[in-house]
Parts: C-alpha cells; structure tokens; sequence
C-alpha cells in the first residue's frame, strides 16, 4: 500500500518518521514537526487520513506498509497505536531504524483480556475506515510472548516517553519494556496524560528532539 505523509523541513540529513494513534492522522504532528527543524515524514497510516483503506487490517501490515518510506535509515517517533508499529519495525529492520521514540504505547498485557464487543458500524461517516477498530484493538490487547523476546533485536537507542499516572498505559510495563531494550531511557512527563506531544508540546518536544538530535 502506497501511503499518504506529509513531507516538511530540509531535505537533507536522516528523516524523522511519524506515526500517530488510533483514529488520529499525520495533522496531529504539526506542532512538534515545526519544532524539531529536521526532514519530517508525517504518515497517514492505513485507514486514516488520506492514505487509502485496507481489506484487512493489522499491527504487522502497517509496519510492512511503513517499512517502504524507511529509505536506508530513519528515526521512528510513534504514539500509542503508532508506537506499537515503531516498534515492530524496530523489531524487524534494526539496520534502518537510527533512533526509536515510543510515546505512551501499550505493550502486549501478561494475560488474555475481555474480549470487547464488535464496534457497530457508526450513523455518519468517520475521519478513519471504522472496521480498523475491531482487529486493531485485538492486536494491542493480545498477549505476545514473542514480543516482549524480540525486544532484544532492538538495536537503535530508544526514548520511551510514559504520560504519568492520568495515562492509562502503566508505567509498570514501560519499566517492563526499558528493562529488555538494549539501550533504553525511560522518561515520564507528568500530568501529560496518553496524548503527551498534544497535552505538553512544549516539554514533548524538548524531550524527544534532544533524544533525536540534529540527524546528520
């Protein structure tokens, strides 16, 4: 799948790759893109945005449809939904990702969840293809072994930024995560919540753009 982004600042120099959450598109970066004076690629992932809808939906297709726009090396900054498919092509492509940020996503939980029930299909017209919902979500409340083995494959230095105690993602399996990575920092912004780089742009922006550096 060829995918919509947004393409921003110098040409020159490793682009910054951004994936935003569920339900959310590449708009919801404008502000921190602004800020980091570095290449920004800002994706509409599958079904959001103006990137096109997909027959079937998963973490791992998005990660393949993402995979293209890597060019011979990127850094990733993903959030929640985003950040999952950050790292599984971090995971996958240690050679192509430089720097890893992953802003308040949750990891695979230790235990099978209540199945949720089916998303109905909405009155009016969503921002997004609705039936994303559904299999996405089940991917991300999925225990996954695996994932938290491949961990270790990660060789880019990696940023995990938690929203503190109001954001429903743990700092327990933040820990969890900074634990297996090989080079790993975890810092939280307190108060920010899940959406971190919308609640304190600001402080998001300082954080990660200092993490992510000039690029060159």
């Amino acid at each position: 799948m060829t995918l919509a982004f947004r393409a921003t600042g110098p040409r020159t120099g490793v682009p910054v790759v951004l994936l935003h959450a569920l339900g959310s598109k590449s708009g919801t970066w404008d502000d921190f893109a602004s800020r980091l004076g570095r290449r920004v690629l800002a994706v509409d992932l599958p079904g959001h945005g103006d990137s096109p809808w997909a027959e079937k939906y998963s973490l791992e297709a998005m990660a393949d449809d993402v995979a293209d726009l890597l060019g011979d090396q990127a850094d990733l900054v993903g959030h929640s939904m985003g950040g999952r498919v950050a790292v599984l092509l971090a995971q996958r492509l240690p050679g192509r990702v430089r720097r890893l940020v992953v802003e308040d996503a949750p990891p695979p939980p230790a235990s099978v969840k209540e199945p949720l029930p089916p998303t109905p299909e909405p009155p009016e017209p969503l921002p997004f293809d609705w039936r994303l919902i559904d299999p996405i979500m089940a991917g991300l409340r999925t225990p996954d072994p695996g994932w938290w083995e491949r961990l270790a494959a990660i060789t880019a230095p990696t940023l995990l930024v938690s929203g503190g105690p109001s954001s429903h993602v743990t700092r327990e399996s933040l820990e969890r995560m900074n634990g297996l990575i090989a080079d790993c920092r975890l810092v939280t912004i307190e108060d920010a919540g899940h959406r971190v780089h919308g609640s304190r742009p600001e402080e998001f922006a300082a954080v990660v753009g200092d993490f992510l550096g000039a690029g060159r």
